[in-house]
């Protein structure tokens, strides 16, 4: 692992949840409200917990197992398990899962690109379930 990418990882453990919260509800103010987030890089968890404008009840979304690839023509990212506690969003879910989404080639961001491919780098068994 490259000391860019150490670093990177150093300040995503370090940065507090509450100051993640607080940006993201800058951000998607008048749209939803972001009540609770966890990221795990090490366990590939992302736990996060939202009120949409205008609702009484909140939504939880869990993501695991994600990653971003180079499959040698280009950079990939995939999710393998997604899941929530409303229907509707675990049927939309379902169809991202499993399928290895083409990240556009942008010659600028190439460099990023592959320090996210090292951050996020794909467990080989997790490849083998690639659609």
């Amino acid at each position: 692992m490259s000391i860019k990418s150490s670093l990177i990882k150093l300040a995503i453990k370090l940065t507090p949840n509450i100051l993640i919260i607080w940006g993201a509800n800058i951000i998607l103010k008048g749209i939803a409200e972001l009540t609770e987030f966890n990221f795990d890089l090490d366990a590939r968890k992302v736990y996060l917990q939202t009120r949409l404008y205008g609702e009484e009840g909140t939504i939880e979304v869990c993501l695991e197992d994600f990653a971003v690839f180079n499959d040698g023509e280009s950079y990939r990212f995939i999710i393998h398990q997604a899941k929530s506690d409303r229907p509707w969003l675990n049927n939309l879910l379902s169809r991202f899962i499993g399928k290895a989404w083409k990240i556009p080639a942008i010659p600028q961001l190439s460099a990023q690109l592959e320090l996210l491919t090292e951050l996020f780098k794909a467990k080989t068994p997790a490849l083998e379930k690639i659609d």
